[in-house]
């Protein structure tokens, strides 16, 4: 597996053509849509191609330069969320972030300067645009599907799962497996709906809801002891 975005040339057929996809590893043709324009890191974005998204990948393919091409795939994307805000971006697209397997943070470098040659083993996030933004839903869904299909590979020592945290003993209990253990939240963006391998937010959501039904209980029993006290009087 090629880790990161790369460039893609291998299309097949007159004109635009089509990806020649990786068929003898069982790569299928999952859903082409038409007019999407690609934007990576902080450029502006591309002229119109035709997005492939397959089993394994996602592929954009330039409608004018058929040597242009980018490639991504599954298991290299952190993160895919639609975004409707038009002051996170001004088009509505699906935003996607992607691993590259550096541990360096080169995102800055690799796209504020527009007019340098663009590395593409250091974007780190592309939106992907379609011209009618009715197909936004539709593509989120598919990229959530096809994600599925592509789990993380669990390394050697690794538990399969997620950290999943229902109440506040298991809270305390994963943190008594570690004195340095430190729970990070992400911030939602605005107005954006997104999918990712990490659901602390949720967890931290489904905590605090536990935490307050349980301060609700004991005010009424509570509530329910005075009431008592007051008969037996």
């Amino acid at each position: 597996m090629a880790i990161g975005l790369r460039q893609f040339t291998a299309r097949a057929g007159d004109g635009a053509g089509q990806p020649i996809l990786d068929v003898d590893n069982g790569e299928e043709l999952v859903h082409v849509q038409p007019s999407v324009s690609v934007a990576l890191g902080n450029r502006a974005p591309e002229s119109p191609g035709t997005l492939y998204i397959t089993t394994k990948q996602v592929v954009w393919l330039s409608e004018v330069d058929r040597a242009k091409g980018y490639a991504v795939d599954f298991l290299s994307l952190s993160l895919h969320a639609v975004s409707t805000d038009p002051e996170s971006y001004p088009s509505p697209c699906i935003y996607t972030q992607i691993e590259t397997g550096d541990d360096e943070d080169n995102s800055e470098d690799s796209d504020s300067d527009c007019n340098e040659v663009l590395d593409l083993a250091k974007v780190t996030e592309m939106r992907l645009i379609p011209s009618d933004a009715s197909q936004l839903d539709t593509l989120f869904q598919i990229f959530c599907e096809c994600a599925e299909l592509n789990p993380e590979p669990i390394e050697e020592g690794e538990e399969e799962g997620h950290n999943w945290i229902f109440s506040a003993d298991q809270l305390g209990e994963a943190a008594g497996d570690g004195d340095d253990l430190e729970w990070n939240f992400p911030q939602n963006p605005t107005n954006m709906i997104g999918h990712s391998n990490g659901d602390h937010d949720l967890a931290r959501n489904v905590l605090e809801l536990q935490i307050n039904d349980q301060r609700f209980d004991d005010a009424e029993e509570m509530e329910e002891v005075n009431d008592n006290s007051r008969n037996h009087q």
